[in-house]
């Protein structure tokens, strides 16, 4: 195993071993979102970025956080206390030659759509080309996995310990809806949430999985 691999396979299997896991799975359509990254795409360009569901999700995710804050906490289980944190970092899975690594956006809450675009795209740029550096890899609160450029209907992600919860997200695809007595085409997107039992429960999970599903569907509301 090289140095990535080992501490890979440390961290997942105290991650495993330690969280009791539980998985909510949800659907959000995201038909506004493309019209979103349509309309907005060459803007973000300019300022050196590219408008992605990762990025548009670091945006969604920010405030979803400052509305759930449980999830963005962590547990002091030795001591039976809570943490919970006043700063949102949210750390994205990049999938590079060397392995897999998670370099975090810091204070995401605080920053514009195309600040994360052109910020996600820089770090991950970093990840692929060994340059990142190690505390870029450390302090996230939470994660997102994005899959979807890959395939795949859903998935299970391991949460990153001491983060409470992850979100998984996968391939998206045209599927018929029935909306008003008739169906029509949308574009549905299928996401994951893995959390800590522990601290979070099942209709919380649930919740807050589906407050994401309405921000995505409706971007306006929450990109601004």
């Amino acid at each position: 195993m090289d140095s990535i691999r080992k501490r890979t396979a440390g961290k997942m299997t105290a991650s495993w071993q330690s969280i009791p896991h539980v998985f909510q799975f949800d659907k959000a359509d995201v038909t506004a979102v493309e019209e979103f990254r349509e309309k907005y795409s060459k803007k973000v360009e300019k300022e050196g970025g590219k408008l992605t569901v990762t990025a548009i999700l670091l945006k969604i995710v920010a405030k979803a956080l400052e509305t759930f804050p449980k999830f963005n906490a962590s547990l002091d289980f030795a001591n039976k206390e809570i943490i919970y944190k006043k700063y949102i970092h949210i750390g994205v899975a990049v999938d590079t030659e060397r392995g897999l690594l998670v370099p975090v956006i810091r204070d995401a809450d605080k920053k514009t759509i195309t600040e994360l675009s052109i910020e996600l795209g820089e770090i991950a740029e970093k990840a692929r080309n060994k340059k990142i550096k190690p505390d870029e890899l450390q302090g996230g609160n939470f994660a997102i996995s994005n899959l979807g450029g890959i395939g795949g209907t859903n998935f299970t992600p391991i949460v990153y310990r001491p983060n409470v919860a992850i979100l998984g997200v996968s391939r998206s695809e045209v599927q018929p809806v029935y909306t008003d007595g008739e169906f029509e085409p949308r574009m549905m997107l299928p996401l994951s949430l893995s959390y800590d039992h522990r601290l979070i429960d099942g209709a919380e999970a649930a919740r807050y999985l589906r407050w994401i599903c309405e921000a995505l569907e409706n971007p306006l509301l929450t990109m601004f």
